[in-house]
């Protein structure tokens, strides 16, 4: 018997499919839903390699109202939604606000709606760190703890608040209303988890990140530069007030991420609380100079780089106080940076061509191994 069902909204992406993984492993069953924008339906074939169970997948756009309301329909036994689906690049959002407020924001508010209309009462979203904004304006704020006055510099922030905003009343008014009328109102629930600069891969090498045009994130643009796909890394400023210039940030290993999206279902499914909001993040800030030093490390030559202009609404500190996810969710993170370097060097180096092509014999070999021990 299932612990329960969840519907995850951006299942076959980096961080949702990880948390997808996990939610398997912990005794839930999993649907899917995903557009392919930015993803494989491949990554479904690696989460049934590696713990033996297959999440059903449904290919489906997050704004289309009909087809979740279909899936929804097909699969009452949900009682949960874990929601990545959106896009997600920084530097892009500010080029094509109008697609980013459409998916991101109309997308949340169909599925909102669907839920809703399928009484599917808990949320976990997938917000972000760039909530904040410059958190250096204000004094004694960095590591940034959630008490932090929200300031997104960006649009793709922008859009996090916003459907931080819209799942809050949405939340709020559900429990008010089904008060007022006298109904049960506490299964009414959603976490808004802020996280920081996720990173890594699976640590048997046949699961990661595999954006589908160029990645936008640092380490997964070092795999590129090491593998040869990409000739140097561009360092987006050099003149922070940090030990060595470039900017600061949280980097958190995938692994860790999902397990703390678990943990955050779990809380509302026992607790009932209502709307609440966490930071998941290691508490440790790294430079963008320590991350390439770290890569380069683990890869066993120097990786060459070359320093650009500071991107717009790009912040100097983006580290976490993750302490109140530590104290009410039990989560804290397991896994180093070098961990998270290791992991997406095995990933990368044995997987050149991400899902387009099959994992190496002997990486499915040592999988099969741990499976049978």
């Amino acid at each position: 018997m299932a612990v329960g069902t969840v519907l995850v909204t951006g299942g076959t992406g980096y961080i949702g499919s990880f948390t997808a993984l996990t939610l398997l492993e912990h005794g839930y069953d999993v649907v899917i839903v995903d557009n392919l924008y930015n993803s494989s339906r491949v990554a479904v074939d690696r989460i049934e390699l590696i713990c033996g169970k297959r999440p059903l997948f449904y290919e489906a756009d997050v704004t289309d109202e009909a087809a979740l309301d279909a899936v929804f329909a097909k699969n009452p036994a949900i009682d949960s939604v874990i929601h990545f689906a959106a896009l997600k690049a920084v530097g892009e959002s500010g080029e094509i606000p109008l697609e980013y407020y459409r998916v991101n924001v109309g997308g949340s508010i169909a599925l909102l709606r669907s839920m809703t209309k399928h009484n599917v009462t808990n949320i976990v979203f997938s917000s972000s760190a760039t909530v904040y904004g410059d958190a250096t304006r204000f004094p004694n704020m960095i590591p940034i703890p959630e008490t932090c006055p929200l300031g997104p510099t960006n649009t793709y922030g922008r859009t996090k608040v916003m459907i931080e905003t819209v799942i809050t009343d949405h939340i709020e008014a559900q429990r008010n209303n089904n008060k007022k009328a006298g109904q049960p109102y506490e299964q009414w629930n959603a976490a808004l988890l802020r996280y920081f600069n996720p990173c890594g891969a699976h640590p048997s090498g046949i699961m990661g990140e595999d954006p589908q045009g160029v990645p936008y994130n640092l380490l997964p643009l070092l795999g590129k530069v090491a593998t040869g796909e990409r000739d140097k890394l561009l360092v987006f400023g050099t003149d922070y007030a940090s030990k060595d210039g470039t900017a600061i940030r949280d980097y958190i290993h995938v692994c860790d991420l999902a397990a703390g999206h678990l943990s955050a279902l779990s809380y509302l499914r026992d607790k009932k609380p209502g709307v609440r909001a966490w930071n998941l993040g290691s508490g440790r800030g790294s430079t963008v100079l320590e991350i390439i030093q770290a890569f380069s490390k683990v890869v066993g030559r120097d990786l060459p780089y070359e320093v650009a202009e500071r991107r717009q609404g790009d912040v100097l500190d983006l580290t976490a106080h993750p302490a109140l996810a530590n104290e009410e969710l039990g989560w804290k993170t397991q896994l180093t940076m070098e961990d998270a370097c290791k992991d997406l060097w095995r990933w990368v180096e044995n997987n050149p061509k991400g899902y387009r092509q099959d994992p190496p014999a002997e990486l499915l070999e040592a999988l099969k191994a741990k499976r049978a021990e």
